[in-house]
Formats: structure tokens, sequence, C-alpha cells
């Protein structure tokens, strides 16, 4: 895989190299090729071309802006893939291998849920309804709308791929939530509410994907995620820390005023249009912040009750550590900021930092925290993902 990269990238300088030069300065972020200095490498020209390529393949996976972190194709966005008019085969196979990994990590995700869904089977079956009350449904409901929220995000992208992740994220956390409801461990309104929206963001989806959606109805809907999105968050880690400070829904209160203005601002022309960018990357940077707080709620649970640690699954962490690693990749080939936060986050503090955890209340064995850490190092470390 990295060999491919590297041809890719001597393919793209090809024609450069053998052009003369127009240009009097180089940086790194230029459209010119470097100068060519035989003196510097006079017996050694693989090292200068491989120089090229590595300088190439950086000034390709610049990251996105912040604020451009939505926008469809970023790779058809100026010069980051195309060789004149042309992608080289090199790319296309590096293309088709990141959404390959991106597709290998529905099995860890589809998984990751069945352990709890099972177990809450068993027990609604077995007539008891107790012991569902284990399972947080606010916390499920959060993870729940951020899988929605990432759903919208990623089917503007039309990643196809992580579409189904994030799909199937949708389905199993609502099949735990209709369990919850079943054993009167979620109040019911909440349920009926959280079924309207979660059929109506699925369908929704679904037809923009598709290109058979109005698109003043996707607005609204992005309106509708980005106003959730960003009430629940500061609510969310607000709530983490009760009863250490005091219990308040002040915090969500507040953003939802402040995210309705937003909105309200952007829609009626109110905002300049670095401000207008800003409201419609809202969305899906709420649902990765809400990811991305969900291990450090979990560590602090686990240090307020170490005894609860035994109630997590190391196969779940595994899993998630798993299935967020294998997606990185594509977000680095797709030089998308905000999914490479997420994912990067995701598998070194949700997967692994749990396994930490759990090992340093000797609630995994030495040799699983070896396999684990031997796995993300040689992921993490190999040059398909460094480069």
């Amino acid at each position: 895989m990295a060999n491919s990269l590297i041809l890719a990238a001597a393919a793209a300088n090809k024609s450069l190299l053998a052009a003369p030069s127009h240009c009097h300065s180089f940086s790194l972020h230029s459209n010119c090729p470097p100068p060519h200095h035989s003196q510097s490498f006079p017996y050694k020209p693989f090292l200068h071309l491989h120089s090229l390529s590595l300088t190439s393949l950086h000034r390709r996976l610049i990251p996105v802006p912040a604020l451009d972190s939505d926008v469809p194709h970023p790779l058809d966005q100026g010069s980051a893939v195309k060789v004149k008019n042309n992608r080289s085969k090199e790319i296309e196979e590096w293309d088709s291998w990141t959404a390959k990994f991106s597709g290998g990590a529905n099995v860890p995700f589809l998984l990751l849920q069945m352990p709890q869904i099972i177990l809450n089977a068993k027990n609604l079956m077995s007539g008891n309804k107790t012991a569902l009350l284990a399972v947080p449904w606010l916390g499920m409901l959060t993870g729940l709308l951020g899988n929605l929220s990432l759903l919208s995000y990623f089917a503007k992208k039309r990643e196809t791929e992580v579409i189904v992740v994030q799909t199937l994220g949708v389905v199993s956390i609502y099949v735990v939530i209709a369990q919850l409801a079943m054993a009167e461990a979620m109040p019911l309104p909440y349920y009926m509410v959280t079924s309207v929206v979660v059929a109506t963001g699925l369908l929704l989806n679904f037809l923009n994907y598709f290109g058979m959606l109005n698109a003043g109805i996707w607005r609204f809907w992005e309106d509708f995620i980005t106003v959730c999105g960003l009430s629940v968050l500061p609510q969310v880690m607000w709530s983490t820390f009760v009863p250490y400070i005091p219990n308040s829904i002040l915090p969500g209160v507040i953003s939802f005023v402040a995210a309705v203005a937003a909105v309200v601002m952007a829609r009626t022309g109110k905002l300049s249009e670095k401000g207008v960018k800003f409201v419609g990357a809202i969305s899906g940077w709420t649902a990765t912040l809400l990811f991305m707080w969900m291990p450090v709620s979990q560590m602090w649970t686990n240090f307020l009750n170490p005894d609860n640690i035994k109630g997590l699954s190391a196969f779940s962490m595994l899993l998630a550590m798993i299935g967020n690693g294998l997606m990185i990749p594509r977000a680095l080939f797709t030089r998308d900021l905000m999914w490479f936060t997420g994912s990067t986050w995701a598998s070194l503090f949700y997967g692994y930092g749990n396994i930490l955890c759990m090992y340093y209340f000797n609630s995994v064995s030495g040799k699983f925290l070896l396999a684990a850490t031997a796995g993300l190092v040689s992921w993490i470390g190999s040059p398909s993902i460094l480069v």
C-alpha cells in the first residue's frame, strides 16, 4: 500500500520533472515543482525522486480547513489528486483501498452493540426488566443523535462505505433504545419522539443520497440537527461532572437559544460568508465532539467508581478501537480534518484508552493489553497511515 502511494506521486511528478521549470521560488504548498539540483545528489537520483514523491504526498494530504469539512467531494476541489485532467491508476487504487478499509469497519461496528442487544433480549424474555436499568438511556440517545448527524454529514459527501457504518450505528442503537422502552427504563414519550426523528432522518438521508429530495427540505433537516447537536453537547459535558457541580439544564438552554439564533441569522443573510460556513459545519463538528466526549465521560466514571469497570466489555472496546482505526486512512486520503480527528481520537482514547483503564484496574490481562497495543501501533505507525 505504501508502494502504491510512492508510485502515484512519482507518476504525478513525472511530467513536472520532464518539463522546463519557470518557477523562481518553491514552497511546500506551491503548484510549481522544486528546482532540480543535481549537485546535491550526484550519484543518488532515486533519493531525489523519492524526496519529490514524499513532498507531493504531503502536499496532497494538506487538511481541508475546518469550516470546509462538509464540502462534498473534497478530492475534486483543486489539484489534490488530479494529474493534468486524468487521475492516475495508482491514486485510483489507493482510493479503492481506503474505501475498502472504511467498508471493513462495518464488521466491528455491527458487532459492537450485539452483546448488549443479546443480553437485553435475554433479560426481557426472562422478565428481568430491572437489569436494563444499568444501561443509561440518555447516553444511548446521545450516541444515536451523533450517528444520525454524521450520517447526514457523510451522505452529503457521498462516502458510501461510511454511510453504511453510520446507518448500522443508528439502527443498532435504536434497537437498544427500543429494548429500554419495553423494559420501561426509558420514558415512553421520549421513545416516541426518538422513533419519529430516527425514521425521518433515515428516510431523508436515503432520498438525499439518491438525489430525490427537495433542497429546501434537506436544508431544514440540516438546521434541525445543527440545533439539536449544539444543544445536547454542552449539556452532556456539564452533566458528566454532576454532582461535583450543580445539576442544571442551563447549559442546554443557553446553547439551544444560541443555535436557533445562529441558524436564523444564517438563513436570513445576517451573517458573513464565513459565518454561514461556520453554521453549516456545526452539525458535523458537534457530532464528532459528542463522540470525542464519550471516552472522557467513561474514564471519569471509571475514576469515580472503579468497581463499575467490571461492567465494561473489553471485546466491545477492542471493536471500537479497530472500527475507528480502519477509517483513519480514508479520512487522510480525503483530507477531512473532522473525520480524521474523530476517528483517531475514538480509536486511541475510547477504544485503547478504556482497555488501558481496564488493565490498570485488573479487569483485563497483560496479554490482552499487549496484543491490543501491538495491533494499534502497527496500524497507526504503518506507512499507509503516516505518509
